[in-house]
């Protein structure tokens, strides 16, 4: 089981699980990308008893690369976690203040973010692909946070995981514009003459929309991985399909 785990003060259990040939799939984790959803299942069983919680726990969005999120209470235990018509529709960030709950989202290129808040008991993921980014999914999860739940940027803490680097991430000129109108993307762009390509940082849009929302720089960490030319990782545009890594979160 090859999986990335950081533990706090044994309270929260946080990662991202990583590509294993000994197991099903390679360790694929998401049953929207997959030959046999029971190989999925036996992945999720496998990193389930790793963490020492059951299937039953983990909870699950159907991503789509939308900017809509949703706060996961203990009625939404198991959703997702065996089938895709569980999960929670439409959605692509979680967050909870629940114990015992642990929070999945799954990329493959597309930039991951776990969060947490000690102060509060607050733990979510977000699944930010270039749609999500330009959308401001992150930017509205941390606002929502602030102005409704009441929780402190400054006590919050993100991780930014693998995602594909700007060198690999070539866009044409409409997607580039898109990011240009954000207003604070552009340092993160650069024009290659030879391609006709516009290439774009995503990863650091992302953490410039974490620091605009108030979250201490200090307080943001990135794991600069290419997840296009890992070998322990998946990549959509790599391999024009395959697997995709799972981001989580518990708060034990």
């Amino acid at each position: 089981m090859n999986t990335i785990v950081h533990l706090n003060a044994n309270i929260l259990l946080a990662g991202i699980t990583l590509k294993d040939h000994a197991e099903p799939e390679s360790n694929n984790m998401a049953l929207h990308a997959c030959e046999n959803t029971e190989n999925i299942i036996e992945n999720r069983k496998k990193l389930a008893a790793f963490l020492n919680c059951g299937l039953e726990d983990f909870v699950c969005a159907y991503q789509t690369h939308s900017a809509n999120f949703h706060k996961v209470t203990r009625a939404d235990k198991g959703r997702g976690s065996d089938t895709m018509e569980a999960a929670i529709p439409d959605t692509d960030a979680l967050y909870t203040f629940a114990p015992g709950l642990l929070l999945c989202c799954f990329t493959a290129d597309c930039v991951p973010l776990i969060l947490y808040s000690e102060v509060d008991g607050l733990v979510g993921v977000i699944h930010s692909g270039w749609g999500g980014t330009v959308k401001e999914i992150t930017r509205k999860v941390l606002q929502h946070l602030d102005q409704i739940e009441h929780c402190n940027p400054r006590d919050i803490h993100i991780s930014i995981g693998p995602a594909i680097s700007q060198d690999k991430f070539e866009v044409d000129e409409d997607v580039c514009n898109r990011f240009k109108a954000l207003g604070y993307a552009e340092e993160f762009i650069y024009y290659n003459v030879g391609t006709g390509k516009y290439h774009i940082d995503n990863q650091l849009v992302v953490k410039r929309q974490c620091e605009l929302q108030g979250i201490p720089t200090n307080q943001i960490s990135v794991d600069r991985t290419c997840t296009y030319t890992s070998p322990d990782c998946f990549s959509h545009r790599r391999d024009k399909g395959g697997g995709r890594h799972m981001s989580f979160i518990i708060r034990k």
